[in-house]
């Protein structure tokens, strides 16, 4: 028997609605301690849950997520709260900053050596663009109201 597709899910703007600890980024200092803190009270995006529990029909969820690896416990028990299907959970070395589209980029690269990707649900414009490049079918997270503070963490700080 093969195993089945994957279906490879973004956490923040995809499954998360990070909207009400975006304020932590826009002070200087930003608090990013405060920031992926604040994340266990994030609210599921309906949309994204629904998505996910969809393909589970014929695909395997896993996660992929731009969030620092100190952050796995909290991030695993947010998932398993709401809900969403357990699947393995990438996420980005704690002192890796590099832009989301290319630590995501990597990582999918790597899983797709040996598995078949279905398909990316994310948020990022940049990220999907890269997958798509890439040739990795994409569906657009476009049900979070766009973010510039999160746009630029998620690109030029390096950290979700």
């Amino acid at each position: 028997m093969t195993a089945r597709p994957l279906a490879v899910f973004d956490l923040d703007g995809t499954l998360a609605d990070t909207g009400h600890r975006q304020h932590l980024l826009e002070r200087t200092p930003r608090d990013w301690k405060a920031f992926f803190a604040a994340a266990t009270e994030d609210p599921p995006f309906a949309e994204g849950v629904a998505l996910a529990l969809r393909s589970t029909e014929d695909c395997e969820v896993v996660y992929l997520t731009g969030r620092p690896e100190r952050c796995r416990r909290d991030t695993l028990a947010w998932l398993a709260r709401h809900g969403l299907p357990e699947g393995r959970l990438w996420m980005r070395p704690d002192h890796d900053r590099r832009p989301a589209r290319l630590t995501k980029l990597e990582i999918l690269r790597r899983i797709a050596r040996d598995r078949q990707v279905r398909h990316v649900v994310d948020d990022d414009e940049l990220v999907c663009d890269a997958c798509e490049k890439a040739g990795f079918p994409v569906i657009r997270a476009r049900w979070a109201t766009p973010s510039d503070t999160l746009r630029d963490a998620q690109q030029r700080a390096g950290r979700t």
